[in-house]
C-alpha cells in the first residue's frame, strides 16, 4: 500500500492581514478569486451537493481546473482555529484519499479547494445517476473496492489520532483518470462548528449507509464506518443503489435482499448482470460475504478495516467467518429524532441530523 505522511515545516500564511498557521502544500485563496473561478458559484458549474456543502467546478487564473467545496455552515470558528484543523487534514496523504490543494477563510466563508477528478463519483457513474462511458468490468470494481478499503484502513489505523469518516457512501468515492478511487470529505467534521444545523456532532450520515447504533444512539466509532463500507461494497458488486423504491418491497433494500440470497445459498444472484467476460463469480461472492460481515448488527462482530483488506485480497479466509443477520435503517421512522432542548440548555443541538443522498453527486 503506497502511503505516507507528508513531512514538512509549518509556515505562515496571511489571510485578511492576519498570520495563521498553514501547510506548505495548501494555498490560501481569496473569496473573490474563487467567485471568479466558479462564475459566482453558478448553477452551471455545480457538481453536486452533500451533507457538508455544495461543490463547484472552477478554473483558476493559471487555467487549472479544481473542485471548490463551499462548507454549508456559517462558521464562527476563528481563522487560526480553522487552519489548525485544516493543517491536520492537509498533512494526510494516501493514494486513495482526495488531495486538498487550497482553502479560503474570509469572514463567515469556509471553502476548500481540491484536485478536480474527471471521472466524478461512483454515485454518478456506476450507480447510474448520470451518463458515463466508463466500463465497470470486474477487475475495475475489484480495484475500486480494494482501494477504498485501503484508504479507510489508513484513516482508521495509521493516522494518530484516527479519523472516523462518518459518511462513507458512493458519492464520496471519486475516480481519477485511471479509475483509482479517492475518498473525499474525510476529516471535515473537524472544520465545522458544533452547532451546525446540517451536521450534528452525533450523526452526519446518509440513510441506507447508516449503522444502527450510529443512527439511533449517535454512537460513532470505526465500526460505523465499516458498516457503511459494507453497504458500499454490496453496491459495487451488484451495480445497484442501496435502496430503490421502484422495486417490489422485498427487493427495495439491497442489504436485506443480499442477506436473503445468502440464506438461500444463492448469493450469485446479487452479482451485476452486466458483468461479462472477466467476472470471477467466486471472488464476487466473497466480496458480498465481506459486505455482510461489515454490516452485522453487533458492532463487535464487524471486522476491522485491516482484516477487511485481507479478506478482499484473499489473504484471509472468509469462509471461516460466521456471518450474522445485518441491521437495516430503512427510513426516518426508524430513527428517533429529538429536537427538543434539555431543561436549562438554550443551545442544545438535535440528537440526529441525517443528510440526503438524493443530490450528493459531488467531485469531491
Amino acid at each position: 500500500m503506497a502511503c505516507c505522511l507528508m513531512c514538512r515545516k509549518d509556515i505562515k500564511q496571511t489571510i485578511e492581514g492576519e498570520e495563521v498557521p498553514g501547510g506548505n502544500k495548501v494555498k490560501a485563496f481569496s473569496y473573490s478569486e474563487l467567485r471568479k473561478a466558479t462564475h459566482d458559484f453558478s448553477g452551471a458549474n455545480k457538481l453536486g451537493e452533500g451533507g457538508f456543502g455544495s461543490v463547484f467546478r472552477g478554473r483558476l487564473k493559471d487555467a487549472t481546473i479544481v473542485a471548490v467545496k463551499v462548507l454549508s455552515a456559517h462558521s464562527k470558528q476563528g481563522i487560526r482555529e480553522f487552519f489548525t484543523e485544516l493543517t491536520a487534514i492537509s498533512d494526510i496523504v494516501h493514494e486513495n484519499l482526495i488531495t486538498l490543494v487550497g482553502c479560503c477563510a474570509e469572514g463567515p466563508h469556509r471553502i476548500l479547494v481540491y484536485n478536480y477528478l474527471e471521472n466524478n463519483s461512483l454515485a454518478h457513474t456506476l450507480l447510474g445517476k448520470g451518463y458515463s462511458s466508463i466500463r465497470f468490468n470486474w477487475r475495475v470494481r475489484v480495484k475500486i473496492a480494494v482501494g477504498v478499503a485501503h484508504g479507510l484502513a489508513f484513516l482508521h489505523e495509521e493516522i494518530h489520532p484516527p479519523i472516523i469518516h462518518r459518511d462513507i457512501k458512493a458519492s464520496n468515492i471519486l475516480l481519477d483518470k485511471d479509475l483509482t478511487p479517492k475518498i473525499s470529505d474525510f476529516g471535515l467534521a473537524r472544520l465545522l462548528p458544533p452547532n451546525a444545523t446540517h451536521v450534528s456532532t452525533r450523526v452526519a450520515g446518509t440513510i441506507g449507509y447508516l449503522a444502527p447504533e450510529y443512527a439511533v444512539r449517535g454512537q460513532v466509532t470505526k465500526k460505523s464506518d465499516i458498516y457503511s463500507f459494507g453497504v458500499l461494497l454490496l453496491e459495487i458488486v451488484s451495480g445497484r443503489c442501496n435502496h430503490n423504491n421502484r422495486l417490489p418491497y422485498e427487493d427495495q433494500f439491497l442489504l436485506e435482499r443480499t442477506w436473503t440470497c445468502y440464506e438461500q445459498g444463492q448469493l450469485e444472484k446479487m452479482i451485476d448482470a452486466d458483468l461479462e467476460d472477466d467476472l470471477d463469480s467466486d471472488e464476487a461472492c466473497r466480496f458480498l460475504k465481506v459486505g455482510l460481515l461489515c454490516t452485522q448488527d453487533a458492532m463487535k462482530l464487524r471486522p476491522n478495516m485491516t482484516n477487511v483488506v485481507r479478506m478482499l485480497t484473499g489473504e484471509k479466509d472468509v469462509s471461516m467467518e460466521r456471518i450474522t443477520k445485518p441491521a437495516v435503517i430503512g427510513d426516518m421512522g426508524d430513527i428517533k429524532v429529538n429536537n427538543q432542548q434539555r431543561p436549562g440548555d438554550s443551545q442544545s443541538e438535535p440528537s440526529t441530523i441525517i443528510s440526503s443522498e438524493a443530490t450528493a453527486e459531488s467531485s469531491p
